[in-house]
């Protein structure tokens, strides 16, 4: 199984988009959001949040819903790491990728499964949870659906919970990783960058 999305990240990009609003030029609403980025476990304002912050009271509401699925997953973070790297490469979100490919290898995921992931092929190494949720993602990202096997399978092996948190997952960073593309959010200097599709 390969993913069907395209790099169209590699081709020369314009600048970013959405230059950070400097702190003399905020709102006390912008910087009330600020400040719950800053104090909670995001520890600053990175990501999409820089463009989000036109609106605070999305950006708020965005801040508080990312932080519940992503820091209170009921899916073990190794996992959660895993589907929001499918995530990314299947919409080329070169900033997610950075950032989530590194955390994945920090949390003890096989670099050659991330090189797999990365390349859109389906990683050999992968242990039969990861293989399960490529599964689901794959079917969920590409064919917009998941099928009654596959989703089975997910029940039995994670319960109604945690394939809920699956959903919610790859639904938010779907939803981060087109804000990321078109705002062209580069990725640092030195950072990890998404490799190309390998037909």
């Amino acid at each position: 199984m390969q993913s069907t999305s395209t790099d169209h990240m590699t081709a020369p990009q314009s600048p970013a988009r959405f230059a950070p609003i400097a702190a003399e030029a905020m709102t006390p609403e912008q910087h009330a959001v600020v400040k719950s980025l800053t104090d909670g476990p995001r520890g600053g304002v990175r990501g999409p949040f820089n463009a989000l912050l036109r609106n605070p009271r999305l950006a708020e509401r965005v801040r508080a819903l990312g932080d519940s699925i992503r820091f209170e997953n009921s899916l073990p973070p190794p996992l959660r790491e895993f589907v929001i790297m499918m995530v990314a490469r299947f919409w080329s979100a070169r900033y997610e990728w950075h950032a989530h490919s590194k955390i994945a290898a920090e949390l003890g995921i096989r670099q050659d499964t991330i090189d797999a992931i990365g390349e859109g092929r389906e990683p050999a190494s992968a242990t039969p949870d990861e293989a399960l949720l490529y599964r689901f993602c794959h079917e969920l990202l590409n064919d917009k659906d998941v099928s009654d096997a596959t989703y089975a399978d997910a029940l039995a092996r994670f319960g109604e919970a945690s394939v809920l948190d699956v959903l919610c997952t790859a639904g938010y960073f779907g939803f981060v990783s087109l804000i990321l593309n078109t705002i062209r959010h580069p990725v640092p200097v030195g950072g990890l960058e998404l490799p190309s599709v390998k037909s």
